[in-house]
């Protein structure tokens, strides 16, 4: 879904039940900027410091790993012609070797899956577990049916289990 039709989605859901919730009660609906909050925390500017540091040991081992690589290549480019094939089979392996080494590097370290990510989600964790208890406790107290956050794509974060029609649509579905 673009993100369009994603607020349009939401616009149009806060609407409908506001409608068929205005006979009980009036629908309350509020909104975060999580990026203003997650930016004033000092623990997570803490936490962005800690993953700054490791990325800095990891971008440090990737160059030596590269400089490394680039003297090897250097060197066999300089005596490639003097070498018997034996030592030139040898040194295409070790470049090669060296070679997957440091993608397998750059893979595990920053790929879609990689520990850059994993220690992200780590160190922010408790930042955004505060955050959301704090939404929780905020929209309780309120009285908030819905929250939502407008620093990413219209995002829920609070919603008041008053609203959830899941078991009378169940119902219905299922013809009881």
């Amino acid at each position: 879904m673009t993100k369009l039709k994603i607020v349009l989605f939401c616009i149009c859901t806060v609407m409908m039940l506001s409608c068929f919730s205005s006979s009980y009660a009036q629908t309350k609906v509020g909104y975060i900027d999580s990026k203003k909050i997650i930016d004033a925390m000092q623990e997570s500017r803490d936490a962005k410091t800690r993953l700054d540091e490791q990325v800095t040991q990891w971008q440090s081992e990737l160059t030596r790993l590269q400089d490394s690589s680039k003297i090897i290549k250097d060197d066999y480019e300089k005596k490639k012609l003097i070498l018997t094939d034996q030592l030139k089979t040898q040194f295409e392996q070790d470049i090669k070797r060296l070679d997957e080494a440091i993608m397998n590097f750059k893979v595990q370290k920053f790929g879609e899956s990689g520990e850059y990510f994993q220690k992200q989600v780590e160190f922010m964790k408790p930042v955004q577990d505060r955050i959301f208890l704090a939404i929780e406790r905020v929209a309780k107290e309120d009285g908030y049916d819905y929250v939502f956050d407008r620093s990413s794509d219209i995002l829920l974060l609070y919603v008041n289990e008053k609203h959830d029609l899941t078991l009378k649509v169940q119902k219905i579905v299922e013809g009881k």
